[in-house]
Order: structure tokens, then sequence, then C-alpha cells
């Protein structure tokens, strides 16, 4: 089975209404973060970026990355910066297949099963795990590295991609 790490608005300057929040949480899961992205990188699995426009439609994915690193987490946001082997879509909505050529693109890798990973969990996260099932894809979350701006909701968001739209939800130890 041939899989893809989907890391789902993780390129973020965290100047947003609930970016404090969203912050705490990405700095607190960071490393499973990064564990998830060194580890497909060194399996050759196909990495995808699908990011949140921000409104801006220039196409500018570098520009986006810069000024998210300007932002409140530099650091933290060079570590996951995507490179130039990885694939790169911008979205207007929650779910990353949203009008987003990410189904053409995972289609074309011959992906199966999507890792997904990123932020929020209960909002563009668990979007895109549900329109993931209705491509055909099969979906494992990776919990760990995945940040929100509510624990309790997160939580339900979880168990409702587990449990109603057939997501497996993985933890670490």
């Amino acid at each position: 089975m041939k899989d893809a790490l989907l890391l789902v608005d993780v390129i973020n300057d965290f100047r947003h209404e609930d970016g404090d929040k969203l912050l705490a949480s990405f700095r607190e899961r960071h490393e499973a973060l990064v564990r998830a992205l060194d580890e497909a990188r060194a399996r050759g699995v196909p990495v995808v970026y699908a990011n949140d426009n921000f409104g801006v439609w220039d196409g500018d994915g570098a520009g986006l990355v810069e000024r998210a690193i300007a932002g409140g987490a530099g650091e933290l946001i060079r570590q996951i910066a995507p490179t130039q082997e990885d694939s790169f879509v911008l979205k207007p909505r929650y779910s990353a297949f949203d009008h987003t050529p990410l189904v053409l693109i995972l289609r074309e890798l011959e992906i199966e099963r999507i890792l997904l990973a990123g932020a929020a969990t209960e909002m563009c996260v668990v979007q895109t795990a549900i329109d993931a099932r209705e491509e055909g894809f099969k979906v494992s979350i990776l919990a760990d590295a995945c940040v929100t701006t509510d624990p309790e909701i997160e939580e339900l968001a979880l168990r409702y991609a587990h449990e109603i739209v057939g997501a497996r939800v993985e933890r670490g130890e």
C-alpha cells in the first residue's frame, strides 16, 4: 500500500484570532510533527502540504513559508518547512480537498493511504479526513502530530473521525 504524508495548515504565522492557543499546542506537539515528517522522508513517502492561503492567491508558497517563519514560531516552522521534493497546494476552505488539485496529485502518485497531521484537528484535519474517505482514500490521523485550539473538542472530533468517518486514529507510545 502506498502512503503519503499530508500536512494541513502547518505553515502558520499564528497572527490570528486563535493563534495563541494554536501556537501553544503547536509547541507541545512539534516534536511528533517533526518525527512524522522525518520518518516519511526516510521511508521515501511523498510529503504533501495543503495550507490556508490566508486570502492571498498569488501562488507564492515560498513567500507564505517566509512570512510564517517571520511570525511567532520561526524556528519551529523552519524545521517542518517543505523541500523542493514536496508538493504544496493552497486551500481556501477547511478541507484540503475542497477546490484544490490535491486529489489529482495523490492519484498521480498512486496513493492509497493518507497519513494526516496538522492544524487544527477539530477543523481542517478532520474535514480533510472526511473528504479523503469520500474520495476513496484510507486515512490515518497521526493524533500526536496534530494541533488544536481546544483539547476537549479535539477528542470529540477524533472520535467522530474514527467511529463515523472510518479513519484510523494513531497515537504514539
